[in-house]
């Protein structure tokens, strides 16, 4: 390193900062990686992008340190950054991990991981770079040799008695982005303490050490596992099929990621013969070509618009997909046969899945009043009265986040639990694993589908006799992208903003009460606004794993005061289109 170099980029850095160019954090935090040894293998990265100018650039992959959040330490992919994915950030996070897990469990015995990835960019690279920082602290690596799903990671760590594991994707994240999700030897995410400590270590993270991975290939460190692993997951989630007829016809999209790899297989082994892939989503592709806006998120009605298209040349009765990472599921289907096509929301698919496999339970004799599901605070509350009606208890105030389920699983008890239900389209059955799981909530829902249609209705309309039994049942998002230092301030102030003037009415209604659960359990970074009308909501919080601060409305119809179904519908999307236009005004 050429100090006379660093002094001038030094001073470079100091300029950009004085200009405003650079926010103070990107000042120190790019000072650091010119000086620290650490990082002197991105010097000549570092340098070229400040002789270049790239005060936007440094300052968006500099101006913060990447944390961790709900899902892990995601982020866009940038070849130098401490805000950043890339080698540098991922070797932090596995060598953050490696420190702790031995911190916390101790180095007298032998120490495992499981590590996986999807078919993003890089992401075969970072899961062997995470490789190499687990076997060179001693641990043993079952590597997953080719892209699987989330699920099937977390179902990995348990059924290898690992201490930890690590995911490498960034889900429904657009092309640009990856990351990496740290498992705990539950198979679930990390959960207090230990996503404190492994932070901690994490920031501590100043040497890297590493194993080439061919010397842990050849020494036995790194063994290749997922031979070893398909076929006990598939059958571990095949133990959650219900008998029931199998005739209907799905046209299924992985949208260019991992799902096929076990939903088919699955579909198939559970008697399901009429199963298209659909051709143009069937390519492991990082990029995502055939996707609109090239962002795999089944959350999306539009990744559905081709699907549909082809579900309706073949005539079939049910559509669906997966994210990349193969963990949550999306769904379409007529809304009557014959008719028009409309997607499901995560919450209308949470509620005919609850009612399906709790349906199943009480029939085969498997249901009593110690069995409970699991759901989020922002998912719908037509769950829980369904779960009522079968006088089974819901575990419904976790903070969001999928992690949140998979420890209150093992909190209440795993041989008690019937489901685990989350807005964002994430579903669990069984006690295999401790994360959603697209491949088992495909399979109940395509068993729904066969006995909806067998009984001469589709899932919309089973739905509907959901909300005649249970109330009317209207729930929208409205999402806000705000990237950066920028975006990041703008997020703060408006949640400050809620919490010290929130708003008296939203859409005509009054706001009766705030829940601001900093200062609530289970503590977490989001406010709920109570309307008048009973069961009517809304709930705020910055994303845990995007720039992006989230708005999610809640509007409810008891069932005795229905006479119209559709205009009660309507009536609700009318109210909560109010109150979206009154919230964006808090912006």
């Amino acid at each position: 390193m050429n100090h006379r170099d660093t002094d001038s980029l030094r001073s470079a850095v100091q300029a950009a900062l004085d200009a405003g160019q650079l926010t103070a954090g990107a000042a120190r935090n790019i000072r650091t990686w010119l000086t620290e040894p650490q990082y002197a293998e991105y010097f000549d990265t570092l340098a070229k992008h400040i002789a270049a100018g790239q005060w936007k650039t440094l300052d968006d992959v500099f101006w913060t340190v990447i944390p961790f959040g709900t899902g892990g330490r995601r982020g866009r992919m940038h070849p130098i950054g401490t805000g950043a994915i890339n080698d540098r950030t991922i070797g932090e996070s596995a060598q953050g991990l490696a420190d702790y897990v031995k911190q916390a469990v101790g180095t007298t015995g032998p120490l495992a991981c499981a590590i996986a990835y999807d078919t993003r960019h890089r992401s075969r690279h970072f899961a062997e770079l995470c490789a190499e920082v687990m076997v060179a602290a001693g641990f043993k690596v079952w590597f997953l040799d080719a892209p699987r799903s989330t699920p099937q990671l977390s179902f990995a760590v348990r059924y290898k008695h690992c201490a930890c594991g690590i995911m490498v994707t960034a889900s429904h994240n657009p092309p640009s982005d990856n990351a990496v999700k740290a498992y705990w030897s539950t198979g679930g995410q990390l959960l207090p303490p230990h996503d404190r400590g492994v932070i901690d270590c994490v920031m501590r993270a100043a040497k890297i050490d590493r194993t080439p991975f061919a010397d842990g290939m050849e020494r036995g460190g790194i063994v290749y596992c997922q031979q070893e692993i398909d076929g006990p997951y598939q059958r571990a989630v095949l133990a959650q099929s219900q008998p029931g007829p199998r005739d209907v016809k799905i046209v299924y999209s992985p949208m260019h990621g991992v799902g096929a790899a076990s939903i088919l297989p699955v579909l198939a082994a559970a008697g399901f013969k009429q199963v298209e892939l659909f051709a143009p989503h069937a390519e492991a592709n990082g990029d995502f070509p055939n996707v609109p806006g090239h962002v795999a998120n089944p959350e999306n009605p539009a990744t559905f618009e081709a699907i549909i298209a082809r579900a309706r040349e073949t005539a079939a009765d049910v559509v669906l997909s997966t994210d990349p990472d193969g963990d949550r599921l999306g769904c379409a289907a007529p809304l009557r046969r014959g008719g028009p096509w409309h997607t499901l929301t995560g919450n209308q698919i949470g509620a005919l899945l609850t009612e399906f496999v709790l349906d199943g339970h009480r029939a085969a004799g498997m249901l009593g009043p110690d069995n409970y599901i699991v759901k989020t605070l922002v998912t719908t509350e037509l769950v829980r009265r369904i779960a009522d009606s079968y006088g089974v208890r819901t575990c419904g105030d976790l903070q969001v986040g999928f992690k949140y389920i998979g420890g209150a699983i093992d909190e209440q008890g795993p041989e008690n639990f019937v489901l685990g239900i989350e807005e964002s389209h994430g579903y669990l059955a069984g006690t295999y694993a401790r994360d959603k799981d697209a491949t088992v909530a495909a399979l109940l829902l395509a068993e729904l589908a066969a006995q909806v249609k067998a009984s001469g209705q589709t899932l919309h309309e089973k739905l509907d006799a959901l909300y005649w039994q249970h109330g009317c049942h209207v729930e929208t998002q409205i999402s806000r992208t705000l990237p950066g230092s920028v975006g990041m301030d703008r997020m703060r102030q408006l949640m400050a903003n809620l919490r010290a003037a929130p708003p008296m009415t939203l859409g005509d209604m009054r706001v009766t009460r705030v829940r601001d659960y900093l200062q609530m359990e289970p503590r977490g970074d989001m406010v709920i606004l109570d309307l008048e009308a009973e069961g009517n909501y809304v709930a705020v919080r910055p994303s845990g794993t995007e720039p992006k601060i989230k708005f999610y409305l809640f509007g409810f119809e008891p069932a005795e005061l229905l006479a119209d179904l559709d205009a009660a519908k309507q009536q609700l999307l009318d109210r909560l289109t109010a109150v979206s236009r009154d919230l964006v005004k808090l912006e």
